[in-house]
């Protein structure tokens, strides 16, 4: 992680007063690295500071989201390869709330793009999806932006009380009813 971050540092200092859209447009690029989006907002709250890494983290997420819901309707294959995922996760008849969404968003090994791919099935309209985006990346950028830097601090024990607590509040969060058509339910079963 130290290495990552030191090659975020390098690459946002020596670029001087555009540093702030250069840091923008690596959020664009961190998943071709392979950057979880954490080290680049811990490194956003180090290099701008609390507000302004915030903000520009907040940016370079919304940014990456808007491309995700339109790059991911031009490829169904993978459209149909995250529905499965997430059907395995959570279930067919599961759809996760924004709060949901939000709370996972927070939990390091959680997927980016699932959780938008989540937010795409919940909020279908562009207008929709990208309010949604904005109230479940807020927290994110906020959250790793401010505590970045007491995160390494953290014991193990410490670690696993507040991933149980985040769990929690993905339950609670919860829609309370799932709606199961019809057909679905009464599926005949093709083995005999």
């Amino acid at each position: 992680m130290n290495e990552q971050l030191s090659m975020v540092f390098i690459l946002v200092e020596s670029v001087g007063i555009l540093a702030p859209l250069v840091f923008i447009l690596f959020h664009l690029l961190r998943q071709f690295l392979f950057i979880p989006v954490a080290v680049v907002c811990i490194a956003g709250g180090v290099l701008f500071g609390t507000a302004l890494g915030t903000v520009y983290s907040l940016i370079g997420l919304m940014l990456v989201s808007i491309l995700f819901y339109f790059i991911v309707q031009k490829m169904p294959k993978t459209y149909d390869k995250l529905s499965k995922i997430k059907e395995k996760w959570f279930g067919p008849y599961r759809n996760l709330t924004v709060g949901q969404i939000a709370v996972l968003r927070l939990i390091p090994f959680i997927h980016f793009h699932l959780m938008n791919f989540c937010l795409l099935q919940r909020k279908k309209g562009f207008k929709q999806y990208v309010w949604g985006s904005f109230y479940s990346n807020l927290p994110l950028a906020f959250f790793y932006t401010i505590f970045g830097q007491f995160i390494s601090r953290f014991t193990p024990s410490m670690i696993l009380v507040i991933l149980f607590a985040l769990s929690m509040l993905v339950y609670l969060l919860r829609e309370k009813m799932a709606v199961i058509k019809w057909k679905e339910f009464f599926k005949e079963s093709t083995s005999v």
